[in-house]
């Protein structure tokens, strides 16, 4: 409780010693009772659904939601005008798979130091620096797959009171794992170096029960979407990253809970048995997925299983190798057999129709460089309208959240962006995001400078 307090009120003296960055962009605040009519102008629309483009464009946003959409609409009478030109408008991007609170860096054994040495506050505060990175790069809504010391959740809420400025977090507090597999924070560190009194270990569950409660505790502090570890991983320092890490009855047992409670789930999963374990359990989406085989893709296309490939993440990791930066052994084993195997993975994903969303580890690269996903998906055989729908109107599905995010639509949430140009022609225009608004504020417009 005293770091959660430590770490809430960090955020808070950020956001008192500094002007948020949407209030600089907005002009004068409407009155309570005046509606503040924006009208945002374009060359395209894409609209999250449609294979074409709507050319021109006018979307229509009152107090902070998209009121109509139409091609050449008359100007509402005292309507603020945002004329982007030659742009697309895009509805905000979607992450399904981030760590916003931390960021791996070059230097291996660095970040090991920090990762001890540095306070919870500072951690904190780090995280709004990412944060604020992530959506004026125009990821407007991302999940935050697995923190620590209840960070997101302090992040999540003070973005959503309007303390600081991010996108808004789904967050999954702990991951759920087993002892010694790959979200057991302890694994590969010598006996008691940890204080077990900060609750390292609460998210470490053996046995269905166990799991069970492990579930009903992240929720109890605060979990939107419940994560789990089903398999091995590349990064931590024990286990093998193809092999399973939890029964079927401790997975049946977790997705059961997670369901009853109304939480989607997520499983970190590159070893396809542990993956099968998953999906017949009902889980909701496999992230990575490296070493599934056929089998399993076919049984997420029977069921309707998202895959979150998180390609970023070994391309990342490959250009470190390359450049000859220090690993563990172990890791750096691991890391190349993933990346030797998940591009063949994902083609297949593709070619069988399964459910690909959008996602892409950030943390494991450095913030902000997240929309070079949709290069590396396009690459292995995504068509680009696909996609931009992953990013959107499919992740808005995975996240429960289509009523009100992933389209441009009337009644939708006035979460916009621009890219210039068209990006169904060059998918790297994403890249490029120079406007974006969250709930009808506009937190960057690069065209006004």
């Amino acid at each position: 409780m005293k770091k959660l307090c430590a770490c809430l009120l960090a955020l808070l003296f950020f956001a008192s010693t500094s002007t948020s960055h949407a209030q600089q962009q907005q002009r004068s605040a409407p009155s309570p009772t005046t509606p503040r009519t924006i009208v945002i102008k374009a060359a395209r629309i894409f609209d999250g659904r449609n294979e074409r483009l709507l050319t021109p464009g006018v979307i229509v946003v009152v107090d902070g939601r998209i009121q109509s959409l139409a091609l050449n609409a008359q100007i509402p009478a005292g309507a603020e005008v945002i004329d982007l030109g030659d742009a697309t408008l895009l509805p905000g991007f979607m992450d399904a798979h981030t760590h916003i609170t931390s960021e791996a860096t070059d230097d291996w054994k660095q970040d090991e130091l920090d990762n001890f040495k540095k306070s919870v506050p500072e951690q904190a505060l780090d995280a709004t620096v990412h944060a604020r990175k992530t959506l004026l790069i125009g990821f407007t809504t991302i999940r935050d797959l697995g923190s620590s010391d209840l960070i997101d959740i302090g992040l999540r809420n003070a973005i959503r009171n309007g303390k600081v400025p991010g996108p808004r977090i789904l967050a999954a507090v702990r991951a759920i794992g087993a002892t010694g597999g790959h979200c057991d924070p302890t694994g590969g560190y010598r006996p008691g170096i940890f204080d077990r009194s900060t609750g390292v270990e609460d998210a470490v569950a053996n046995g269905a029960d166990a799991v069970r409660a492990a579930v009903r505790l992240n929720i109890k502090r605060g979990a939107d979407v419940i994560k789990v570890c089903a398999t091995g991983g590349v990064l931590s320092l024990t286990g093998d990253v193809n092999s399973p890490q939890l029964t079927q009855a401790e997975l049946d047992a977790l997705v059961d809970e997670a369901h009853a409670l109304r939480r989607k789930t997520a499983a970190h999963a590159h070893g396809a048995e542990g993956a099968k374990r998953a999906i017949r359990a009902g889980i909701d989406s496999i992230e990575h997925g490296s070493f599934l085989d056929d089998e399993a893709l076919d049984m997420m296309k029977a069921k309707g299983t998202f895959l979150v490939a998180t390609l970023l993440a070994p391309y990342n990791l490959r250009e470190k190798l390359d450049r000859g930066l220090y690993m563990p052994p172990n890791v750096e084993a691991k890391a190349r057999a993933a990346i030797a195997s998940i591009q063949g993975m994902f083609r297949k994903a593709v070619a069988k129709g399964v459910r690909i969303a959008f996602g892409t580890d950030a943390a494991v690269y450095p913030h902000g460089r997240n929309a070079e996903e949709f290069r590396l998906m396009v690459e292995l055989g995504m068509r680009p309208v696909d996609a931009l729908r992953a990013a959107t109107s499919v992740n808005a599905e995975l996240f429960g959240l289509s009523d009100q995010l992933g389209t441009i639509a009337p009644g939708k949430l006035a979460d916009i962006i621009a890219v210039p140009g068209d990006p169904l022609r060059d998918i790297r225009e994403t890249e490029k995001v120079f406007f974006v608004m969250k709930e009808g504020v506009v937190y960057k417009n690069d065209r006004q400078k």
